[in-house]
């Protein structure tokens, strides 16, 4: 793992790379591609005070694959042009897959990396540039490998910190600001037999609690089962809450009436979508789920394709107020037939986005001013405006384009696959 400092200067940097891919968008942890959300936790400004002109500092880790081995790089930049794409040249190097994640706009990123069981902590510089200040090893609860999402790392606070370890079945406590490992959480029924465990992308706050919602999948298969974690970080309690309804629940927002609402991601519409008549895949859905009792409302099950007009429907992601946003499959964009691949239809750039209250119990509408995008789109808060993920050129390139002002406005580009994000400053 060797630093080396990089601040984006001229419009005219080249890219360093040019590389080929091969991942798909959705793809989860044992599929060799981790994902990311987006943190919103508050944090301490680690820009100047108000009145000032110091711009803000961006962190983007980029992904690929030099020589069939993954490589990572985190990149550091004060401004964001969608008109010159982001550079690896000068970047801080990771070996593997690396995951980026911290308080935003604390001035450090925590990086971790599928090449190993260590986090280490970097901290942003006067000069700009990332200045290694400490390690943690999560090797002696069994870690051997840190992938997946961004958001399997939860910061309750400067000094608290969760990593939710799907592999062995716990969530990690450590503290950030001394980089040491304070304990563990066993949760044992994370493990289902044949299947294998994957968390939310965007998980939920709520109080003092975190939500996880999880996922299970034999092979390609989803399994039939949803559930959803929930860490009190006023006490460092943690319980697994299932529902054997449907599967691949690993999406939710919070609605206005201060109910959870949940959802099947993308990939498990897709895989439904292509198993025309097979009633073994499970049909995707939304449930409700109450954080102040950690219960499912049994009496509530929406098939998602009947809230869009039949479409093949899948992910949540949350809107403003309580709002939020599921994924349409768009046939007219691509069409699909008898041997169209799940994996690579949920990756298709061709997942629209349909409003949605659920509290209101109404159907979703379309958002006609957002472009069809990939179907597992992660959510990222850039000064103060939400901004979504795609991947483009066969998964060769990361875009991030505005969802606030439902434009769908190009916010910047970088080449290879990005699943993390975080403004340092």
């Amino acid at each position: 793992m060797t630093p080396s400092p990089f601040l984006r200067t001229s419009a005219r940097l080249l890219l360093a790379l040019s590389l080929a891919f091969t991942a798909a968008a959705c793809n989860d942890d044992d599929d060799n591609t981790p994902d990311s959300g987006t943190n919103t936790d508050a944090g301490t400004d680690a820009g100047t005070d108000a009145g000032t002109t110091t711009p803000p500092m961006y962190a983007f880790v980029a992904q690929v694959s030099v020589e069939g081995n993954p490589q990572s790089y985190v990149i550091l930049t004060e401004t964001l042009d969608p008109a010159t794409p982001l550079s690896t040249a000068n970047a801080t190097q990771i070996n593997g897959r690396a995951l980026g994640s911290g308080i935003t706009k604390s001035g450090a990123i925590f990086v971790s990396s599928s090449a190993g069981a260590t986090v280490t902590r970097y901290n942003l510089t006067a000069s700009n540039t990332l200045e290694k200040a400490g390690e943690v090893t999560f090797a002696g609860k069994g870690v051997t490998t840190i992938g997946e999402y961004q958001n399997q790392f939860q910061f309750a606070s400067e000094t608290k910190a969760y990593y939710f370890d799907g592999r062995n079945s716990q969530v990690i406590i450590w503290n950030p600001k001394d980089m040491t490992l304070t304990n563990s959480i066993s949760l044992p029924e994370l493990t289902i037999a044949g299947s294998s465990t994957t968390f939310a992308s965007n998980p939920i706050r709520v109080g003092t609690k975190v939500l996880m919602p999880v996922g299970w999948r034999a092979g390609a298969a989803v399994t039939k089962q949803a559930g959803i974690i929930v860490v009190d970080t006023a006490n460092d309690s943690a319980v697994l809450v299932k529902d054997d309804r449907c599967g691949y629940v690993r999406d939710g927002i919070v609605g206005t009436d201060n109910k959870v609402y949940l959802a099947t991601e993308a990939y498990g519409a897709a895989e439904k979508r292509v198993s025309g008549t097979n009633s073994s895949v499970p049909t995707p859905c939304m449930l409700k789920f109450d954080p102040a009792t950690n219960t499912y409302d049994a009496t509530y099950f929406k098939d998602l394709g009947t809230l869009t007009n039949g479409g093949a429907t899948g992910s949540l992601l949350a809107g403003p107020n309580g709002t939020g946003y599921l994924r349409v499959l768009d046939e007219t964009v691509y069409p699909v037939a008898v041997d169209t691949n799940a994996r690579v239809l949920a990756s298709a750039v061709a997942w629209k986005w349909w409003k949605i209250d659920p509290a209101a119990g109404t159907n979703a509408t379309l958002v006609d001013t957002l472009p069809a995008s990939t179907g597992s789109s992660f959510l990222y808060e850039m000064n103060g405006r939400t901004v979504f993920s795609e991947f483009t050129n066969n998964s060769g390139t990361t875009n991030y384009r505005e969802l606030s002002d439902l434009t769908g406005n190009l916010v910047a580009t970088h080449q290879g696959l990005s699943f993390s994000f975080l403004q340092l400053r």
